[in-house]
């Protein structure tokens, strides 16, 4: 046992050829049956000195004259042998692990992440490039070389179903999923005395379960030492919430990244929001000296650079000379006009809008919650008139300011209108004080709604339905963005009269009513339908973390969004790496003389849509969300003049009140847009790559192991041998034995 054998030697014991596996353990000796599978794997403590345990080198027999066939049959055994040890050669232990052949811009974070000691990473590249098989390949190349038995992954709870689902499909990892619904399951499965971060390996986890408290002290007491940390900017520091969930969040990965030894991998497609703060806090959690670092000190971004990496698709696009296609996105406007009867409701609703935001009764809590329900119900309103019939009826009015206070304690009342949530801000109506004329108004107001149910009277519901047939001749799948349920639900209604043009369309509706599990089953059937037209109609629930791009390659934003990154992360669903469709459309749809829709475009959406154009990336939204709604509320509330759509034709050529949001927002972007291009510039890859020597490695590895198109060839190929037959069939092939 005292001879020394390196990982990959061929040995003999118990009558049985055997390959040494890594492992960081010299006194135990891993091995793996020549010929057999991972289960049938052992271990021998050497120190115990067994004789049996006695090792010996072998090889393979040296062939004979007898063992000379046809060339046909020793090429194939040549072929079959060298694919066989992509396993076992090559510069990454973990390409044989893997259902996929990574591009090589995906391997920079990989080598990055192999050069340090105790890895801390933050991948911070486009939507849709691929963060995540990124990270993958560092947790799956870490275990095949031995330096990891477990890791966990640390998502929002939408993102624990798609971690699980790629870990499984893409590097064969069987991961648990760790949050309220599940734990109980989990737990009855343990043996005594055993923690759940212990027993399972590979954990996918919630971060809005392990933050609380009752869970945080044990996760962190027995935390896997490698840790994955996705949408890492939902976890920055902010200011002026102590107790918000973003803080909790921040101080759960604060406590992590605080333990020196512990390896992290943080990943993020906005890791500037625009607030200076914010963006050094995710660097303090690389090093916490990085915390304090000036970034546009040349000697601070050196030390930066190993562990920050963020790039653009025009980046990687072809990137040491491999083409990557990325669709097409054309962008395009979609105008519509109130019909009269909804012009003429709007000016009624905006009048009682008005006259109560005047309305001071000498609380200022309640003339603040007043005005922000104005808003609401206007946005409501103006989203379908289902939206607005729900939040004007079976409102429980009046409720008093004691009860108010209490159910808003702790949260600014304009986050309600904020919130990714797609259900409607009614708690704004519910617990303002109405008087009874006000609440007889807003009664008869859900009345004169409901006869404008439809796309007769509904006007951006007509133009809608005749977008999506234009769509769907041409051959289009579209996906429908709304904002609310009741609006989503409300246009699912409309849209099922294009059944009557295309019989073989399938559509679903999916909101946040749906359990995730639903939605991904929901989901995977319509994208994997072949033979017909396909439609889906959602709410933001649907905006981050599920890949649309194998099923759908149109978009419409029915609401526009008050916060244009929501803009970008909902294209980022069909457009991203993979989708099969050359070109992508992503259309907005906006009242022309729709005062809210003027305002949110001319403040915000322009702006994001030519700095996307121009730059190649989108720049996350500088400003706080008020700035929006401060702008809406001096174009509808406090200006009259810009108010009514049945006074002004709407041109988007505001006035004074709204021009000083255009600016300050404006400038806002501008300053955020030169921090966007300088840390690309500064944290990009271009330079770093020339460094990496990635080309030679990927080409040996491809020449002497074979690549993805060594392996179609070979099965084609002993097929043909054997007898059988492969022909190609659509995107693949169909083989006949």
């Amino acid at each position: 046992m005292s001879q020394q054998f390196t990982p990959g030697s061929l040995v003999r014991v118990y009558e049985r050829d055997w390959v040494i596996l890594p492992n960081p353990d010299h006194d135990l000796l891993l091995l793996k049956p020549l010929g057999g599978a991972e289960e049938e794997s052992i271990a021998i403590l050497k120190p115990l000195g067994f004789k049996e345990d006695t090792i010996t080198a072998t090889t393979f027999p040296k062939p004979t004259i007898q063992d000379i066939a046809d060339f046909s049959s020793a090429k194939l055994l040549y072929e079959a042998t060298r694919l066989l040890f992509r396993s076992g050669a090559g510069p990454f232990r973990s390409f044989g692990k893997l259902s996929f052949r990574p591009r090589s811009y995906q391997l920079v974070p990989l080598i990055l992440a192999l050069r340090q000691s105790i890895v801390r990473l933050l991948i911070a590249d486009d939507v849709g490039v691929g963060k995540t098989i990124e990270a993958g390949l560092i947790a799956r190349e870490l275990m095949d070389r031995g330096e990891l038995k477990s890791f966990a992954v640390i998502c929002p709870p939408h993102l624990c179903e798609q971690w699980q689902q790629e870990l499984k499909e893409k590097f064969d990892l069987d991961a648990v999923i760790i949050r309220s619904g599940s734990i109980s399951a989990l737990e009855r499965g343990l043996p005594a005395h055993t923690s759940i971060y212990r027993h399972y390996p590979i954990q996918v986890i919630s971060i809005d379960y392990v933050k609380t408290e009752s869970n945080r002290n044990l996760f962190l007491h027995e935390c896997p030492s490698f840790v994955i940390v996705d949408e890492v900017h939902t976890c920055a520091n902010t200011t002026g919430k102590q107790n918000s969930q973003q803080q909790l969040r921040y101080a759960l990965l604060k406590k992590l990244s605080d333990q020196p030894s512990r390896n992290m991998v943080f990943l993020t497609a906005t890791p500037h929001s625009g607030k200076p703060d914010e963006f050094q806090s995710i660097l303090g959690l690389l090093d916490k000296t990085f915390g304090s670092f000036d970034i546009n000190d040349a000697e601070s971004a050196k030390k930066i650079i190993p562990h920050f990496i963020q790039r653009r698709r025009i980046d990687i696009k072809s990137f040491l000379n491999e083409d990557t296609p990325f669709s097409e996105r054309i962008p395009g406007d979609v105008e519509y006009e109130l019909s009269q009867e909804y012009a003429m409701f709007f000016d009624s609703i905006v009048d009682f809008a008005r006259d109560i935001v005047k309305d001071d009764d000498g609380s200022s809590f309640k003339q603040r919650l007043k005005y922000w329900a104005a808003l609401g119900l206007l946005r409501g309103v103006m989203s379908s008139p289902r939206a607005g019939i729900s939040m004007l009826r079976n409102r429980a009015f009046n409720k008093d300011e004691a009860a108010a206070t209490e159910a808003f304690e702790g949260e600014e009342i304009f986050d309600l209108l904020q919130k990714d949530k797609d259900t409607l801000p009614t708690d704004l109506l519910e617990y303002s004080a109405f008087k009874d004329s006000e609440v007889k108004k807003l009664k008869r107001f859900s009345d004169e709604l409901e006869k404008l149910v439809g796309p007769d009277k509904d006007l951006k519901a007509k133009k809608a339905l005749t977008l999506i047939r234009e769509w769907l001749k041409e051959g289009l799948h579209p996906v429908v963005f709304c904002k609310y349920i009741e609006t989503a639900n409300y246009l699912g209604d409309v849209l099922k009269s294009l059944k009557n043009d295309f019989p073989d369309l399938e559509y679903e509706v999916i909101t946040g009513n749906l359990p995730d599990e639903e939605r991904k089953e929901k989901i995977r059937v319509l994208s994997e339908i072949q033979s017909s037209r396909r439609l889906l109609i959602c709410t933001d629930c649907l905006s981050e973390g599920i890949n649309l791009q194998k099923g759908f390659n149109a978009l419409l934003h029915y609401d526009l969004p008050w916060n244009p990154n929501r803009l970008e992360q909902r294209e980022g669903r069909i457009d991203r790496f993979g989708q099969p469709s050359k070109k992508v459309k992503t259309f907005i749809l906006f009242g022309k003389d729709n005062p809210i829709d003027g305002v949110v475009l001319k403040v915000l959406l322009r702006k994001a849509i030519e700095i996307k154009q121009q730059i190649g990336i989108s720049v996350p939204f500088p400003e706080d969300s008020k700035s929006v709604m401060e702008a809406v509320s001096a174009a509808v509330l406090l200006n009259p003049s810009l108010a009514k759509p049945t006074v002004r034709q709407m041109t988007l050529d505001f006035t004074d009140p709204v021009e000083e949001q255009v600016i300050k927002v404006g400038r806002a972007y501008d300053d955020a847009r030169k921090k966007a291009e300088d840390l690309r510039n500064r944290f990009g890859q271009q330079k770093m790559s020339k460094e990496l020597d990635i080309e030679d490695d990927l080409k040996q590895s491809d020449e002497a192991l074979g690549d993805h198109a060594a392996v179609e060839h070979f099965v084609g190929w002993a097929l043909a041998f054997l007898g059988g037959e492969m022909k190609r069939h659509k995107e693949g092939y169909r083989c006949h034995p």
